[in-house]
């Protein structure tokens, strides 16, 4: 584009070359309309029903409206679909393992030292009812408490009969405290009982089961001494389970605890587990960039075991919205167009914005229930669209004499350079403050207004209660809205209350700057600014 700037040769000569590729796009336009069955006639919007004074002019996507003869829509396969509200329901699918209910699980540990006498449960995995034996213990210290027991007990039936209550109250103060040594030592009340009925110490106590479920750890072995530090047994009810399943945070907005979930796993191919979401993480995995997601499942027959790997599926209600379809959305990174069918062979490329919702896209913005859009094809409508863009290009660089079959078919003569921004349109003067998403932001460049080159852009970023934003990711994307052009970025950084970042804008004009930013723990935010970056005017071609 210097060479436009500086020099009436260069101007020229691009001139030259722009003629000659409109030449050929015209000859084979040309070529085709005849080989269509009209070689004396060539097509115009004019004369036909409807049309009259409709224009094919470029629009705010930079491409133009595309009109397709029926022969060449059946040959490409265009295929239409009526753009419809329906009830929306978004699928979540990932893995994750299946794990012990922590609340269920239950330690033995011994309150006194001892020697194991018998053992009755004595591999990993056993199944183990609650209250049933786990092993019988010697430890002198509880035979002698259960000696102490006794021996309170009687003192106390004794001295119920005295005439002092000093020595009533002593004597029960005496077998409340001998009671209560026996139960923080592990004894239970019906052991209790039972050494009451017998009126003698028991050598051996048996340990019982606490709850109902499986071994999963045990320690202790026959004759074996034994200690209150040592875990003896670790039992695991196993009547429900936990599944750990990893969701990615961008679907994080869609799970809620008491969501119902769907659980499959390789040894039970076609049978699916109901569950719940029991508990969502408060920490986001650095690494995967997941949470993990607690489920919690009823396990009759034990038939889920700890650690198998499951596929999870949740879903969510979303309401109500536009469903288009993936084919018919042209997703470029910076923009995402489709085409709308207008009538008498018409489509129209518009710009909209749209998420991802399972394999379709939810529409937020840019349709309408009941608009009709193109579903089948869209890459070479696109590219017929483009090409009729490059031929407004053409014709308005003062090339009157070439047209191409489809300027032909509307008013696509344009003076001057109105398809190209230039210098001295309505761009805004000075900073620019735009509001979304909750947050301000102020733009503003050094130089200001820009030049043509090297410029700092610097955006300003605050809350709604005037807070400035200091910790958010801010990335600039800038293009001069030109077929052709590709938008280059440029990384922000922080410095004195604002993000800056050098661009250089490669010629004079009109463009636009999309700032995005994405601030920790909330929806990234996009606002598109214009600037008009100064420089020599350009001489020598129509409407200058």
């Amino acid at each position: 584009m210097k060479i436009f700037q500086n020099s009436k040769k260069g101007v020229k000569l691009a001139a030259l070359l722009l003629a000659l590729t409109a030449a050929v796009f015209s000859t084979f336009y040309i070529t085709q309309n005849r080989a269509m069955g009209n070689p004396k006639e060539e097509p115009s919007m004019k004369r036909m029903p409807g049309m009259e004074g409709m224009k094919m002019g470029i629009n705010e996507t930079g491409q133009a409206t595309t009109m397709l003869m029926p022969e060449k829509k059946q040959r490409i396969g265009v295929k239409i679909a009526e753009v419809r509200e329906k009830e929306i329901e978004k699928a979540i699918r990932t893995v994750g393992r299946v794990a012990y209910d922590e609340r269920k699980l239950a330690r033995i540990n011994l309150r006194v030292d001892g020697w194991v006498q018998d053992l009755f449960v004595n591999f990993t995995g056993q199944e183990v009812k609650k209250g049933e034996p786990l092993l019988t213990l010697y430890s002198p210290d509880l035979l002698s408490t259960q000696q102490e027991y006794l021996l309170a007990k009687r003192g106390q039936a004794k001295l119920k009969a005295s005439p002092i209550a000093e020595v009533r109250e002593t004597g029960g103060a005496l077998f409340s405290s001998a009671r209560r040594r026996l139960l923080l030592s592990g004894i239970t009340e019906k052991q209790i009982q039972e050494l009451e009925d017998r009126s003698e110490p028991q050598t051996a106590i048996t340990i019982t089961s606490p709850i109902h479920g499986v071994v999963t750890k045990r320690e202790g072995t026959q004759g074996m001494r034994v200690t209150p530090e040592m875990t003896l047994y670790e039992i695991a009810d196993l009547s429900t389970v936990w599944v750990v399943a990893e969701v990615y945070e961008s679907d994080l907005s869609s799970v809620k605890e008491g969501q119902e979930a769907a659980v499959t796993v390789d040894a039970y191919p076609g049978e699916t587990f109901r569950g719940k979401v029991a508990y969502i993480d408060p920490f986001l995995n650095p690494q995967t960039r997941t949470v993990r997601v607690r489920l919690e499942l009823p396990n009759p027959g034990l038939r889920l075991k700890p650690e198998m790997f499951a596929q999870v599926e949740l879903k969510s209600q979303l309401g109500k919205g536009l469903i288009i379809p993936e084919s018919a959305l042209l997703d470029s990174g910076m923009r995402q167009i489709v085409f709308v069918d207008k009538g008498m062979e018409m489509y129209e490329p518009r710009e909209v914005k749209a998420r991802r919702i399972n394999s379709d896209y939810l529409v937020q913005e840019g349709l309408t229930a009941g608009e009709r859009i193109v579903t089948s094809a869209n890459f070479l409508i696109d590219s017929e669209s483009k090409l009729m863009a490059s031929a407004n290009m053409m014709g308005s660089l003062g090339m009157a004499g070439i047209k191409m079959e489809q300027a032909q078919m509307g008013e696509m003569e344009m003076p001057g350079m109105k398809g190209m921004p230039m210098k001295g349109e309505s761009a805004p003067k000075g900073p620019q403050t735009k509001k979304a998403g909750g947050l301000t932001l102020t733009l503003s460049t050094d130089p200001a207004p820009p030049k043509e080159g090297g410029n700092l852009l610097r955006l300003k970023i605050v809350d709604a209660s005037g807070k400035p934003i200091e910790d958010a990711k801010v990335v600039f994307s800038y293009i001069m809205p030109m077929p052709g052009m590709k938008a280059a970025q440029a990384l922000a950084s922080f410095k004195n209350g604002q993000y800056e970042a050098k661009t250089k804008f490669g010629m004079a004009g009109t463009w636009e700057v999309t700032a995005i930013v994405s601030p920790p723990g909330k929806p990234d935010v996009q606002e598109k600014f214009t600037l008009e970056a100064g420089g020599d005017e350009m001489e020598g071609m129509p409407g200058m």
